[in-house]
């Protein structure tokens, strides 16, 4: 077996001792943001048209408000989340008590061969070193079914932030930010189709204040063998 990787272990602390505060903090985000908002809705009605009926994961689900989002669209999919930090997944398993929550990091997902009709990775990435992003890619590229979709969410940039507090707790936590062409680029070398891919500003101020644009691309495990083409690609700012 090999040694666990620095940066997971990392994470893992750092989250553990901001979870509770984490959970507070971002309970009423998504109300916030209703571009969001329609991208995971149009990301969980392609997973219930394409996914075959198989369960949706939340990769990175922290304390579980995306998962419940998903959940509470009421297309019946069989959504789940799946976190490296035990301390996020007691807050999600407590605001969020009917749902299911797995722990699990990126690199080694806790689910079979294509097995998911959907996978989200939002904002969960961007603690993933550019050298294992490849991997990481890969596991969406074998857990999903043929033709189901993956959605993610990121910061744009081209330098990491790495912060030492967070939540008034000591934390040892690094922010890869990516441009949104290189994300896609690295899931068609994984073997996914590329579908669409947004870049976008937010606010600076408010409740919910961000330091850079966000970035979301959206793709799909193929049907057949081959890449996406071009055509299939939209873009927007």
């Amino acid at each position: 077996m090999t040694a666990e990787a620095d940066f997971l272990r990392t994470t893992r602390d750092s989250y553990d001792a901001i979870a509770d505060g984490y959970a507070s903090w971002t309970r009423d985000e998504l109300a916030a943001r209703p571009l969001e908002r329609g991208l995971l809705t149009a990301f969980a009605e392609l997973a219930a048209a394409d996914g075959g009926g198989l369960p949706l994961a939340d990769a990175g689900c922290g304390t579980g408000r995306v998962t419940a989002f998903l959940h509470g669209l009421g297309l019946g999919l069989d959504v789940f989340g799946i976190d490296l930090a035990p301390g996020m997944l007691a807050a999600a398993r407590r605001d969020h008590p009917g749902l299911r929550f797995e722990e699990g990091s990126l690199l080694d997902l806790p689910s079979a061969d294509a097995s998911l009709g959907g996978l989200l990775a939002w904002y969960s990435t961007i603690h993933v070193p550019d050298e294992e992003l490849p991997r990481a890619f890969a596991e969406f590229h074998r857990v999903l079914a043929p033709g189901a979709p993956v959605l993610l969410g990121f910061q744009v940039g081209d330098e990491p932030l790495r912060l030492t507090e967070a939540l008034g707790e000591e934390v040892a936590l690094v922010f890869h930010r990516r441009q949104p062409e290189r994300v896609a680029a690295l899931l068609r070398e994984a073997g996914l189709e590329v579908r669409s891919l947004v870049r976008r500003e937010r606010e600076t101020d408010g409740p919910f204040p961000e330091r850079t644009p966000q970035g979301f691309v959206l793709a799909r495990r193929p049907t057949v063998s081959g890449g996406c083409e071009d055509g299939d690609i939209d873009t927007a700012d």
